[in-house]
């Protein structure tokens, strides 16, 4: 990630609130071949779903930043899946890297089960055990407010995949959603510690106030797909970027 202040990554969380993150449905359900989904430009996402070999992870994408949209989406994909091998590897565990990592445009998505891609959006499907993103709505807040926007949606939506690898009845619900908060601040914690990001004064108060608008309007628990307020969405994130992982266990699911 290039050097600069996390100041960015308060509107990327702000954008990643509106994800859908679409509830998943069970796990017996067929899933429609990703392979068919329309893809846009996939060869520049080619090192993403070729950087692993044999399940393993490899290290060749661990720079500071990218280049362009293309490279810090592989090396946003990179690094926090690097985070958690480290992680699960710390608990005796072995992570398993998401089998595909999937760019489509508007509705031209793979389905999840029963459910389409829609457009704007950013998921995680257990059927398969892929994550998948719009690619033009995704490089449009590259543009618009920096590779922030990649270093928060991407580790959100792979900490997804990590609590699908520590449950058994994994569904998407609030308290999930604000544990992939937490994730996602987890990993931009590690990534400052790693000094493959740097921080400016006043930037963890611009991110939390940007979070503080951020997250549904309601709390609606018995919404699957219910993100949580701003509020919720800000303390979760903090907690995961100042205490790292452990701070996750309180949102229920096992933490590696």
């Amino acid at each position: 990630m290039k050097p600069r202040g996390l100041a960015p990554l308060a509107t990327a969380l702000a954008a990643a609130v509106a994800v859908a993150c679409a509830p998943i449905p069970g796990f017996e359900d067929v899933l429609g071949d990703p392979r068919n989904a329309a893809r846009v430009d996939e060869g520049e996402f080619e090192e993403a779903n070729s950087a692993r070999e044999g399940g393993s992870l490899t290290r060749k994408s661990t720079t500071l930043a990218g280049d362009n949209f293309a490279e810090d989406v592989v090396l946003a994909r990179t690094l926090t899946e690097e985070y958690w091998e480290q992680q699960f590897a710390a608990d005796g565990r072995e992570y398993r890297p998401i089998q595909r990592f999937i760019p489509y445009v508007g509705r031209n998505g793979p389905a999840c089960g029963d459910q389409e891609a829609v457009p704007e959006n950013a998921f995680y499907c257990p059927i398969g055990h892929f994550v998948a993103f719009d690619e033009r709505w995704l490089e449009e807040l590259y543009d618009e407010i920096g590779d922030g926007a990649v270093y928060v949606i991407i580790p959100h939506e792979i900490g997804h995949a990590v609590q699908a690898q520590l449950t058994t009845d994994f569904r998407l619900n609030k308290n999930r959603e604000l544990q992939a908060d937490c994730y996602a601040g987890a990993v931009i914690g590690w990534l400052v510690q790693a000094g493959r990001l740097t921080k400016e004064e006043g930037d963890d108060e611009e991110l939390f106030a940007n979070l503080a608008a951020a997250g549904d309007p309601t709390d609606e628990w018995w919404r699957p797909d219910a993100h949580g307020t701003g509020p919720e969405r800000q303390a979760a994130f903090q907690a995961g970027q100042s205490q790292g992982i452990s701070a996750c266990a309180k949102f229920g699911d096992p933490v590696p």
